[in-house]
């Protein structure tokens, strides 16, 4: 079975197609195209399809028939995903609207002046999450993650879009990143992580996740702990066409240890994808 190899997928023609249909003829006509557009990677990708069926079948228990049909919705709501964060690079997210389950916690904590973690995984558009975020509660979010998305993709954004509306932090070997989140902690700044990707070679924390045995990265949970800033769990998931549901967890406030914090957030991902497995946006051998 295929593993995460920490590169985002994607073509530059791909974006092109998606950002110049959005500038052109708005959302509704680019999600009309969208279900063709998903529809035909329903048929042909089965190296991404394969994975999330097998997590359908055997974490979730789906019948055949069951599987099939949201196998198919999955691809639809993803490539949905990339839309909606295109509109919101070309600044047309004015569309969108949410209902915010736990908003009061995320504002006490920006209140409190430590800045925040916030750990999501991928389960419905975070991004959105963020987008959302900055124009409600702060103006500065920092995503750490992996730079691996292709240079010419990032070129093509930029140059089109203004590219990511975050400040993003890259991991890197030498470990700069930590710095960089502990300067953001102290200008009381929001760090987003996701915690839910285990990279091979990486350290990790294998946990039980929907009954079977899963490996967690553990260096976002060595950073909620290591941290003297409140920890919560954000998730956004779409609802309908242009709404979404977001949610924070109550904050973690006091010092927990990295295996602590992963075992609350294993709990809070399996209900989210329990609630929304179609909006599972992990094409890999999950439970390898």
């Amino acid at each position: 079975m295929s593993q995460w190899n920490g590169k985002s997928k994607g073509t530059v023609i791909g974006y092109r197609i998606f950002l110049n249909t959005i500038k052109i003829f708005g959302l509704p006509l680019t999600y009309f195209i969208l279900r063709f557009v998903a529809f035909y990677y329903f048929i042909f990708a089965s190296k991404s399809r394969k994975p999330v069926e097998e997590f359908y079948k055997n974490a979730l228990k789906f019948s055949a028939d069951k599987i099939k049909k949201i196998t198919c919705k999955n691809f639809y709501y993803f490539g949905q995903t990339l839309v909606d964060r295109a509109a919101f690079l070309m600044k047309k997210g004015n569309r969108f609207t949410y209902t915010f389950t736990n908003e009061n916690c995320l504002i006490d904590m920006k209140n409190a002046g430590k800045g925040g973690i916030l750990l999501s995984g991928h389960v419905g558009n975070w991004e959105i999450a963020g987008n959302l975020l900055k124009s409600r509660i702060t103006s500065t979010i920092n995503v750490l993650m992996l730079d691996e998305e292709e240079k010419k993709i990032k070129q093509y954004l930029k140059g089109t879009t203004g590219g990511s509306h975050f400040n993003i932090i890259p991991i890197k070997n030498d470990l700069s990143h930590v710095i960089k989140v502990n300067n953001a902690l102290l200008n009381n700044e929001f760090v987003a992580i996701h915690a839910d990707r285990y990279l091979e070679g990486s350290k990790f924390i294998e946990l039980v996740f929907l009954g079977k045995k899963a490996k967690f990265p553990l260096g976002p949970f060595i950073i909620a702990s290591k941290f003297n800033a409140p920890v919560t769990f954000v998730f956004a998931v779409k609802e309908k066409k242009y709404h979404y549901l977001l949610s924070a967890t109550d904050p973690i406030m006091e010092k927990l240890t990295p295996e602590e914090i992963a075992k609350k957030f294993v709990i809070e991902l399996e209900k989210k994808v329990t609630l929304h497995p179609e909006q599972w946006f992990n094409y890999y051998d999950f439970h390898k």
